[in-house]
């Protein structure tokens, strides 16, 4: 599509013009009296400073500029989901939410069509990174503005695997098999989360299973393929990994687990976003300057994958206001605004607009470039088949995760594969 092709000249003066904005205003201004308040709801971040940013910047400044209110509400991690349902089923709330995943499309006729704006910010910020299309995009139209993706790629002890022979990050998942076993004969292990958390489990089993070249469904969001040559040679890898580089207790493991076994030094590498850095640097200086950060590796096929873990901003169709709640968007994704609310995350989300790809943030400090280099191999859950209702059913109840960490527990790789067969030929029965 036109509005995700990366602009001609990235030298180009790529900056979201005043009087645009400035006509927007007046266009709702003509429309009825501008609001005297908007909510955006957003859901608390691992980096502090990123929140503070908004409400102490932004905010103000947006409020100075045209008079409106902007009221930043924070949930609690991992209740955002909870909060837009609620909202979404009830019509009240907030005005403008950040979703993630794939709530573009499950939320999509409660969510305003935004496809101007986000073409007219795309446009003059370098053109979409592809990836934010495949989480923002439903039935052709853009129902919610890209913000930045969360990377899960691989945190690592630069120290301790050099110890053990690699001075670099292995490029290969056989690679990293061979550094973990030698390092948790070493005393350290690896430790990659195998519960029902909803980001770290997500962030390796689904780039490992492609990279062996498996998947659940194709493309056409219809055909169960999960039962295949591909997917046991996945998770038969997935055993041994296991059993050879990692603690046992990570397959009860959630997303602050293996945060918290790293930081303890209890374990030399794990699959998470940039924060594990950004706390270490905070808190940990002498684990902050041993640690790297690497893509995940590439499997058999030769290629390597990343789970696409998108924040986005989308607008509620009960809010009073359409019109000053995208006026508002334009203006939060302006280079002057979005720019400073990228800086103080330390590259956490990495933007998705292609004006961003050299920016200073990513040279502050180069250990996080991985994690914009990810965007190109990142894509959803369910990959290669679009978003659906079944795909996010198939994520909600563990089926990739289960059947690999049903296999790391001891059940054979036949039994795992026919368990996962069957619960999503049922989930996919009416696609």
């Amino acid at each position: 599509m036109a509005n995700i092709v990366r602009a001609a000249s990235r030298r180009d003066v790529l900056t979201i013009s005043a009087a645009t904005f400035v006509g927007g205003l007046m266009g709702a201004a003509r429309a009825g009296a501008a609001p005297k308040s908007l909510t955006m709801m957003h859901e608390s971040s691992f980096i502090p400073p990123y929140d503070a940013y908004f409400k102490n910047k932004l905010a103000p400044a947006y409020e100075k500029a045209t008079g409106i209110k902007i009221n930043y509400e924070t949930t609690s991690v991992g209740s955002q989901q909870t909060r837009v349902t609620t909202a979404a089923e009830t019509g009240n709330g907030p005005d403008m939410a950040q979703i993630a995943f794939n709530w573009a499309f499950l939320f999509d006729e409660k969510l305003v069509d935004v496809t101007d704006i986000a073409q007219e910010i795309g446009k003059k910020g370098g053109g979409w990174h592809q990836a934010s299309a495949e989480a923002c995009i439903v039935n052709g139209k853009w129902k919610a503005i890209p913000f930045g993706n969360i990377g899960q790629l691989m945190n690592y002890r630069m120290d301790w695997f050099s110890e053990v022979g690699f001075k670099d990050f292995p490029d290969t998942w056989d690679g990293l098999l061979e550094a973990g076993t030698k390092l948790k004969k070493a005393g350290h292990p690896f430790g990659f989360e195998l519960g029902h958390g909803f980001g770290d489990n997500h962030g390796w089993l689904y780039p490992l299973l492609w990279s062996f070249g498996g998947r659940e469904v194709e493309p056409d969001g219809k055909t169960v393929v999960i039962d295949s040559a591909e997917t046991a040679r996945a998770v038969d890898f997935c055993r041994t990994f296991f059993q050879q580089t990692m603690q046992e207790d990570t397959l009860g493991w959630t997303d602050v687990s293996n945060n918290k076994a790293y930081l303890s030094e209890q374990i030399s590498c794990t699959n998470n976003a940039e924060s594990i850095l950004f706390i270490a640097k905070r808190d940990f200086p002498d684990i902050a300057k041993v640690t790297g950060q690497a893509q995940n590796p590439k499997g058999p096929t030769g290629e390597r994958f990343h789970i696409l873990n998108p924040w986005s901003h989308a607008i509620f169709t009960h809010t009073p206001d359409h019109k000053a709640a995208k006026d508002f968007m334009v203006w939060l994704m302006d280079p002057k605004q979005v720019g400073g609310w990228y800086e103080v995350a330390v590259s956490y989300y990495a933007p998705f607009l292609h004006m961003f790809d050299d920016a200073p943030l990513w040279h502050a400090e180069p250990r996080n470039l991985p994690y914009r280099d990810s965007l190109s191999t990142s894509h959803l859950p369910g990959w290669p088949a679009p978003i659906s209702r079944p795909q996010s059913e198939s994520v909600a109840k563990y089926v990739v995760v289960d059947m690999f960490a049903k296999a790391c527990a001891g059940k054979s790789t036949k039994d795992v594969i026919a368990d996962a067969n069957a619960q999503l030929k049922q989930i996919f029965r009416t696609a």
